[in-house]
């Protein structure tokens, strides 16, 4: 992918802002949630309802929400899901407050917290194309700082700062991340608007739905883009499942070091963020995914033969650094050669395949480990990453990219009116 070098405009910036500040609060959230639900009870199958029910809005409405965004003003759409999720988690601070929490609260706002971020992640994914003018290279660069962003604050900041606030009141995690909403949602609607879609033929949602569906699986460049996170998933809840137990019996690790092993992992993918542009650039977008495929392949082969627990952060590193950069130039080239229209079904069909593959590797680590051992599920996962690699490297191959943005341009023609153009804004109203 190659193209000038031009600044980033001034809106990103917006954007960069309130996703960072989100990130911070979704961090908060994520630990100091499961830490609310262990004040309650302490039957696994509980906590399990709580952690999965953030999960089950992209299982149930994940195309059906993408078709909504491409029918809405996506801006609009990112506010106003913001907005909604800051006074959902009113909800449970006040119950906190009142000594009223349980576990169906929690489990309920969790589900309506994941169905907000399917609208947001998914209106903000279609949203940057438009910001950007679907430049390849600016794509790059703008996702490879959100990429970072939302490691480092979701990753490293947000959960720590969970447990600490929630140490002084059960309530007061909660309302930071509703206050991180509310800052979001501000910034949102300081961004210049985009045009609005060009509309289809008037069809029913489930239609237009599955239009956005098949179109992924038709070209070849979507489906392998697709198959590489649903691939992925499988392999990395499989080794999520039994990693904590691989690093205390095997290796030694105790719960402190099992935090490091963690960290070690989220600072390779902060640097594998960082050197996605370049990597593009200097091997091409479809030879540097099928490295990175192969990197995360090796490095879990690595993890599953580490002797000690050296070896083991250090392949966490690797595999992080090549999650990193794959997640930066994955939906780049997506964002590039996806039709306006058809973003947000084409970027949440992408996204249900990656979540409905996750149960599938937690429940595939788990069997391994009770029938075989504890390293056969990181041996496994290895071997899927890796046959992964080879099946999609032709169906991701540098012609094939080149081939596919040849083809978008064509189709964009010169229309490739700045976003924020006063003859471009969309009406009010979010259809």
């Amino acid at each position: 992918m190659t193209s000038d070098i031009r600044k980033l405009p001034t809106g990103f910036g917006r954007l960069w802002t309130a996703q960072t500040v989100s990130s911070l609060g979704d961090g908060v959230t994520h630990a100091a949630l499961p830490l609310l639900a262990l004040t309650l009870t302490r039957d696994p199958m509980a906590l399990a309802v709580v952690a999965a029910a953030g999960t089950l809005p992209w299982l149930l409405f994940g195309v059906l929400g993408g078709a909504l965004v491409d029918r809405w003003d996506r801006r609009r759409t990112m506010w106003v899901a913001d907005t909604a999720r800051a006074v959902l988690l009113a909800i449970p601070a006040v119950a906190a407050a009142l000594d009223a929490l349980s576990i169906p609260l929690l489990a309920a706002v969790a589900f309506l917290l994941g169905l907000g971020g399917l609208f947001f992640d998914t209106a903000a994914t279609a949203y940057l194309p438009d910001l950007l003018r679907r430049d390849p290279a600016l794509l790059e660069r703008a996702n490879s700082r959100l990429r970072g962003a939302q490691t480092a604050m979701s990753g490293f900041a947000g959960p720590p700062a969970g447990s600490a606030l929630l140490a002084l009141g059960r309530a007061v995690p909660l309302l930071t991340d509703a206050v991180s909403f509310l800052l979001s949602a501000l910034l949102v609607r300081t961004l210049p608007a985009a045009p609005r879609p060009v509309p289809e033929v008037r069809a029913s949602l489930l239609r237009q739905a599955r239009a956005g569906a098949s179109y992924v699986f038709r070209d070849r460049v979507l489906l392998g883009l697709a198959l590489r996170p649903a691939v992925g998933n499988v392999s990395f809840l499989a080794v999520e499942t039994v990693l904590a137990l691989f690093a205390h019996d095997p290796l030694g690790i105790d719960t402190y070091g099992f935090g490091l092993l963690l960290t070690a992992e989220a600072t390779g993918g902060l640097l594998g963020a960082g050197l996605a542009s370049a990597l593009g650039r200097r091997l091409g977008t479809g030879t540097s995914l099928t490295c990175t495929a192969a990197v995360e392949g090796l490095a879990i082969l690595g993890l599953a033969a580490a002797p000690n627990p050296y070896v083991a952060g250090l392949a966490l590193a690797v595999c992080g650094a090549g999650m990193g950069a794959t997640m930066v130039l994955a939906p780049s080239l997506r964002q590039a050669i996806v039709p306006a229209r058809l973003m947000g079904r084409v970027a949440s069909t992408s996204r249900m395949l990656a979540m409905c593959a996750a149960p599938l590797g937690a429940f595939l680590g788990g069997w391994l480990a009770t029938a075989y051992d504890i390293r056969t599920p990181l041996y496994a996962a290895a071997a899927l990453l890796l046959a992964m690699t080879a099946v999609t490297a032709s169906m991701t191959s540098n012609r094939r990219v080149e081939a596919a943005l040849r083809a978008a341009a064509r189709a964009d023609g010169q229309d490739r009116t700045p976003v924020g153009n006063p003859a471009q804004e969309s009406a009010p109203g979010l259809v």
